[in-house]
């Protein structure tokens, strides 16, 4: 079937043959095209599947979990403390001229004290090391009424401890913000003794002096705040010894020996800044 483009070809001379020929090269170059067509549409959809796995989501990675960091329990610190005391006392009197020592007893007998300290702290690990010194104002009064020493009999034996130092080493274990720790060292203790008329009130003779003893203790202390510490504290104070001769000029003895023994007991709220560094209970990182 000729066409009417294949027509004018004939009216212009070109023979049957030949355009025949020309309707079969035309249809191979279709061929070749469609067959191109779909080999790069069968190309296009193979390399989507791929193309879209590198286009996947990146996995998901959950946040590092917080990590807490040890409270710093190292560097000076001062604060103060205040508390209840008690004390007690034995005493013993020897008269000029005699040989008899006479027993009056043991007596106990407490009051407030209230104070500073200032130290220092090294930690390693756990384990907190420290050195301290405290100082105290105390009232802790004893009395009793002479009732075994003849010449002073109606007569009152009056003791105040008036101050207290503390002069120890320490050594805790340390639990993040909280520190337990047990200290000792030395101890020292003003005290002043008066003996006066019962009845009357009128004093006899007084002295005062500054005794040295030991020191043993146990803490626990818990920083609430980067640098601020508060804690409670029990303190025993022992072997406070003395032995004293009092001038007696309005007795009918020239003098009397006083032998004291006392023992302290403490027990005391403490607040404290911490210089230096930085511990915080919990500090996360990420």
């Amino acid at each position: 079937m000729l066409l009417l483009g294949d027509i004018i070809w004939l009216m212009l001379g070109y023979p049957v043959g030949r355009i025949r020929t020309k309707h079969m090269t035309l249809g191979i170059n279709i061929m070749k095209k469609i067959l191109l067509g779909t080999v790069a549409l069968i190309a296009m959809g193979m390399a989507a599947p791929a193309s879209a796995a590198d286009l996947a989501a990146r996995p998901y990675r959950a946040a590092p979990i917080p990590v807490p960091m040890m409270y710093d329990w190292s560097g000076f610190y001062i604060g103060a403390n205040g508390g209840y005391g008690w004390a007690r006392q034995c005493l013993d009197i020897t008269q000029l001229g005699l040989a008899t020592v006479f027993a009056e007893g043991c007596n106990d007998k407490g009051g407030g004290v209230v104070g500073g300290q200032i130290g220092y702290r090294w930690q390693a690990g756990t384990w907190v090391f420290g050195l301290e010194a405290q100082g105290d104002w105390a009232n802790l009064r004893t009395e009793r009424v002479f009732v075994n020493t003849p010449l002073l009999a109606t007569n009152t034996w009056k003791s105040t401890i008036n101050g207290l130092g503390l002069f120890t080493g320490q050594i805790g274990y340390a639990w993040n913000a909280a520190l337990l720790y047990v200290k000792g060292g030395a101890a020292v203790a003003n005290q002043r003794f008066d003996i006066f008329n019962t009845a009357t009130g009128i004093g006899l003779f007084q002295a005062e002096r500054t005794r040295w003893g030991g020191v043993i203790g146990v803490g626990l202390e818990y920083g609430f705040a980067p640098n601020w510490t508060a804690g409670i504290e029990y303190d025993y104070l022992f072997r406070e010894s003395d032995s004293r001769t009092f001038l007696t000029p309005n007795l009918a003895v020239a003098s009397v020996t006083a032998n004291t023994r006392t023992d302290i007991s403490l027990i005391t709220g403490r607040i404290s800044y911490k210089f230096g560094g930085y511990g915080a209970p919990i500090a996360a990182r990420y």
